[in-house]
């Protein structure tokens, strides 16, 4: 397994809204290489880089038209060149978004596919038999091209799937076998992608919708032939790539025992992240919701078996948040986000930083959609550096998304205030960096029961969380000579009846 996983901090860039360098509205590599060093300051030493690749962006970038071209909108292919080598310069690896279950309809072997002669990339794609065939459980797309039949698709109309075989072939008039040669086709053309972009300097790749591959393979816990051809790719890597990694978008411990080094627990309904920050998704109580109602139990139950499930073989990637995801300003204040963030941070996993999350970026509700974002949208917002134009992003009339000028949440703002959510996370990643028990240790829950203090012990250090208003007492004995190291809010204090905790407060000891 590639050694540098292991003490990873990444920061997720969405190219589009990060830092535009020559005014046209747009994010771009030449803005994204100028921030490096905020990057580095706050503790990050990789990068997660959003698409890149040429695409027409009716998903954001996720329908791509070009495999081996960078997209025209972030800069030249020196451009990205310079991007990936400066940041490897100041000791940041760079994984970039690989979308391995379709392409763009604009995208030439797709067009190929679509002809209606067969040709060599007549069986790239999934088509059915006829134009009037609309089988049931599966997207299809019909009327769009001449070819007799309709085009499955993995999510929206303008991303037709590849073709990577069905493990139970229900119709052999048009499904054919995960074995087949056309499927062993396009699982070689898939890892001619990944070859392409690792020799350009990628350190890996972040892998959208990892489960996609194979129709008919079973629920998400199982995906035995989509999970095959992962385990074949990463034979591949380990002969050929040592060093690089793959992150999944699985969110299962299936997508590990697939061969990934790292999978998302993403927003998904009553698992742990969900019941931290977003059980009101599902008609519950958050656990941080500082009025109380939350299920500290099943969040220890669940990443407990998620972790015991993974741990010998890969990591859990942790989210502050995504650009599917909304973020969790404003509905947590700054406060309670120090304290989510360094709750999610201490427990065993890779943690991964949204852009903004570090100044508390605010999701937008109700924004109009842009660019296939729909809810999306809101958390793709420009990145908020200053108070000038545009936040500091662009210098255009008019950027990709309106940038919200905030004098208090921003770059500048925050590098002045000792106190702020930025410099809060840097002095905690510094910490976390200094202490191997956070990379090293196996995790063990010491109590947790409904909003009481959440209390867990990563080898020498035990962490005590309070999510509640108001101070509250965990029956926990703590080792002798036992002292606190790192605290959010005032530290928790040792008693004859076990730890006191302050209102909305986390402590380390040691």
């Amino acid at each position: 397994m590639s050694v540098w996983l292991k003490s990873a901090v990444f920061y997720e860039i969405y190219p589009n809204s990060f830092m535009d360098s020559d005014g046209d509205g747009y994010g771009d590599f030449k803005g994204i290489t100028s921030r490096l060093d905020h990057i580095k300051s706050l503790g990050a030493n990789a990068i997660w880089l959003n698409p890149h690749y040429r695409s027409p962006f009716m998903d954001g970038g996720y329908d791509i038209s070009d495999y081996f071209k960078v997209s025209e909108r972030f800069g030249t292919e020196a451009d990205f060149d310079e991007f990936i080598n400066t940041a490897h310069a100041k000791g940041i690896k760079v994984i970039l978004d690989l979308v391995p279950g379709h392409t763009s309809e604009q995208n030439p072997d797709f067009l190929r596919s679509a002809e209606n002669t067969r040709n060599d990339m007549y069986d790239r794609f999934i088509w059915t038999n006829g134009e009037w065939d609309f089988p049931q459980g599966y997207r299809a797309v019909a009327g769009r091209h001449n070819r007799k039949g309709n085009y499955i698709v993995n999510f929206f109309s303008t991303q037709p799937a590849l073709n990577y075989g069905f493990n139970e072939v229900t119709d052999p008039s048009w499904q054919m076998s995960y074995k087949s040669e056309s499927a062993l086709k396009t699982r070689e053309w898939l890892k001619s992608v990944m070859r392409f972009w690792l020799d350009r300097g990628a350190d890996g790749f972040r892998v959208d919708m990892a489960d996609s591959l194979v129709k008919n393979d079973g629920d998400r816990d199982e995906k035995p032939a989509t999970s095959e051809i992962w385990r074949d790719i990463r034979k591949m890597l380990d002969e050929e790539y040592p060093d690089a990694v793959i992150v999944s978008e699985w969110s299962s411990p299936q997508s590990i025992r697939a061969g990934f080094h790292a999978d998302f627990m993403l927003d998904h309904h009553g698992n742990p992240y969900n019941l931290l920050v977003r059980a009101e998704e599902c008609g519950k109580h958050s656990y941080f919701d500082k009025n109380g109602g939350g299920d500290a139990a099943a969040i220890a139950d669940g990443f407990t078996k998620w972790y015991d499930a993974v741990k010998n073989n890969g990591y859990i990637a942790l989210i502050s948040c995504n650009h599917d995801t909304p973020r969790l300003a404003p509905y947590y204040t700054e406060d309670q986000l120090k304290l989510i963030y360094t709750t999610l941070f201490t427990l065993p996993g890779v943690p991964f930083v949204y852009y903004g999350d570090e100044i508390g970026m605010k999701y937008v509700k109700d924004m109009p959609s842009v660019e296939c974002g729909f809810a999306r949208t809101g958390t793709r917002t420009p990145m908020q550096w200053n108070t000038d134009k545009n936040a500091g992003f662009s210098s255009a009339d008019t950027t990709f998304l309106p940038a919200d000028v905030d004098k208090r949440i921003n770059v500048a703002a925050q590098e002045k205030d000792k106190k702020s959510l930025l410099n809060f996370l840097r002095g905690f990643f510094q910490f976390r960096r200094s202490r191997k028990e956070f990379t090293d240790t196996d995790l063990e829950f010491l109590y947790a029961k409904g909003s009481e203090p959440l209390v867990y012990r990563r080898g020498g250090l035990t962490v005590a969380v309070n999510p509640l208003a108001v101070k509250q007492t965990a029956p926990v004995a703590l080792r002798p000579k036992a002292k606190a190291v790192f605290a959010v809010g005032k530290e928790a204090k040792p008693s004859k009846d076990g730890i006191v905790v302050p209102p909305m407060s986390l402590t380390v000891f040691e």
